[in-house]
């Protein structure tokens, strides 16, 4: 599972994992530093205590060596062996420092951050990260320093920083990164169905793995379907679905301190990428409600398959 900032915390992954499954390692939205530490809601999404996945994988967001440093002293301390360094955000206000994706074109910027792998060989490393920033062929400007280094695998999502989720994939740039590295690679983006991933499958046998991201959100059984090579029938997904939706709104409705608002849009979050094909009519009523009452009556219907 992709990490999604917002989206794919904790509780998220919890009972999506609990419902739906099929999912072999989730990974943290980035943890940074903010001026003096680690903000405390990272870590509480970070602590072992309040993640119950197979497999969790922190990932971290660093410009420098210096910056992974001080992000592993906090993190490593939890118990974790495996860390993700984040070299694909593509958020403006990121990717302007030379941080996510705004790393890439500066090899010698990354390979200083790589070096926090060759101090820690007691931990699992991997990287995600896009083709580039501003061009796809970045990528490979930065694979001598990313084969030298001790990696278990690099996710790489086929766009570039400036082109954010939109216009299509570059298929051959990915290939073309991945025929020359030396580690396992992961594809990601746009894999929207069961289909998707096995036609991926077909087109390169060789793949490290598939990441899902938005297209999981958008069909949460997706996942859990692949592993079992065939479709659940609408009836299944429809009762996980809200039985998942359930978990997340009575954690949310107990731990949430800002009231019926703050529940409202927490959960209204979710809804920019859950079931996106569900009736529009639906959808609406969902984002408009600003009663608990509206909103629940309007999920009620939608999973139900009401009108």
């Amino acid at each position: 599972m992709a990490p999604m900032q917002g989206i794919t915390e904790a509780p998220f992954r919890n009972f999506f994992d609990r419902y739906f499954g099929g999912v072999e390692t989730y990974y943290t939205p980035f943890v940074r530093w903010e001026h003096d530490g680690i903000r405390r809601k990272d870590l509480r999404d970070v602590s072992p205590e309040n993640n119950h996945v197979p497999m969790l994988v922190p990932q971290i967001l660093a410009g420098s060596l210096n910056e992974a440093e001080q992000l592993l002293a906090q993190i490593l301390p939890l118990g974790y062996r495996r860390i993700d360094l984040n070299m694909g955000c593509a958020f403006p206000a990121v990717a302007k420092k030379a941080k996510g994706c705004g790393i890439l074109p500066f090899p010698e910027k990354v390979g200083d951050v790589l070096r926090v792998v060759e101090r820690h060989p007691d931990v699992s490393f991997s990287v995600k990260m896009r083709l580039g920033y501003e061009e796809p062929d970045e990528c490979l400007a930065v694979l001598p320093v990313l084969n030298v280094a001790n990696l278990a695998c690099v996710t790489v999502h086929a766009r570039t920083g400036r082109q954010q989720y939109k216009g299509e994939c570059d298929r051959e740039s990915f290939r073309r990164f991945a025929e020359g590295c030396v580690h396992p690679v992961v594809y990601n983006g746009d894999v929207a169905t069961r289909e998707d991933c096995e036609r991926l499958a077909e087109w390169m046998p060789g793949l490290g793995g598939v990441m899902l991201g938005r297209g999981l959100l958008a069909s949460p059984w997706m996942a859990a379907e692949y592993r079992a090579g065939k479709a659940w029938g609408e009836a299944e997904r429809q009762a996980r679905m809200r039985l998942f939706h359930a978990g997340l709104f009575d954690h949310y409705a107990q731990t949430l301190e800002g009231g019926e608002k703050q529940l409202l849009m927490k959960m209204k979050t979710f809804w920019e990428y859950l079931l996106p094909d569900a009736d529009r009519k639906l959808h609406k009523k969902i984002h408009k409600a600003q009663k608990t009452a509206d909103y629940t009556e309007a999920v009620f219907h939608l999973l139900s398959g009401e009108k």
